[in-house]
């Protein structure tokens, strides 16, 4: 078997049973330390929920199978048979984008299988940046589509995503140019109603008196200095006419 230079967590390998005991099995999987899979991390290919009383119920000496590395040691390589999540708790970072295949369609929103231990959830109202009344509107069961996480909650055991995140905001529509003052119609004039007889002799009346008015208005008046002069003589002219020229 060909010797491995490095081996990391969730890499598969074919491997040969080199010696089952009570705990479990050595295994070769051509690496430098030994490789060894405790009978826990065993499991039956047609029943993998039936719990084992014996490592050589599935693994006996000289058997190939595939095994999965659960974890790597200064000492050991720890193996396993159920194929690990692709995504552990830990690695699963708001902002990052997952591929994952839509497995149910909810009134509210989407499941999505991401290879974590739980499905993600994309609210309906994260599918798309325009209204959505049904998810299936947008996507279908076995879909595969990206989607960014937004939230995670370890606790709960919950995972939200959402693919308009990862979509561009549409723009905003134009808006039509409103015409120009000098582009609009002209508004013609309304037309000026009949007078009676009565409102025509009035109307003339009233620019006749404005005329005379006007023509009053034009004539100068003296100016103040030449009425007090004029007072003046008249004054002095009394005055003589009555005590003499010497008064």
């Amino acid at each position: 078997m060909e010797q491995v230079k490095e081996v990391k967590a969730k890499e598969r390998y074919t491997g040969t049973v080199l010696k089952t005991t009570l705990q479990g099995a050595l295994v070769n999987i051509g690496s430098q330390i030994p490789a060894f899979i405790h009978i826990s991390q065993a499991v039956r290919k047609d029943d993998p929920g039936k719990p084992l009383n014996s490592i050589e119920e599935v693994l006996v000496e000289g058997q190939q199978e595939d095994f999965w590395v659960k974890r790597v040691r200064k000492d050991r390589i720890e193996l396993t048979m159920k194929e690990p999540i692709k995504l552990e708790w830990r690695e699963i970072k708001p902002g990052m984008t997952v591929t994952g295949t839509v497995i149910r369609l909810e009134t509210f929103g989407v499941f999505l299988e991401i290879g974590a231990e739980r499905p993600g959830l994309i609210h309906i109202s994260e599918l798309s940046h325009s209204y959505v009344r049904t998810p299936g509107e947008v996507v279908r069961e076995g879909d595969e589509i990206d989607a960014q996480v937004l939230e995670v909650n370890r606790r709960k055991r919950q995972i939200k995503l959402s693919v308009k995140a990862l979509l561009e905001v549409p723009a905003p529509p134009e808006e039509e140019p409103q015409a120009s003052d000098k582009e609009k119609p002209e508004e013609e004039p309304e037309p000026e109603p009949e007078l009676t007889a009565m409102e025509i002799a009035l109307r003339q009346a009233l620019e006749k008196s404005e005329s005379n008015e006007a023509s009053h208005s034009k004539q100068k008046p003296r100016k103040k200095k030449d009425t007090e002069s004029d007072q003046d003589e008249i004054l002095a002219r009394t005055l003589e006419k009555k005590f003499g020229k010497d008064a």
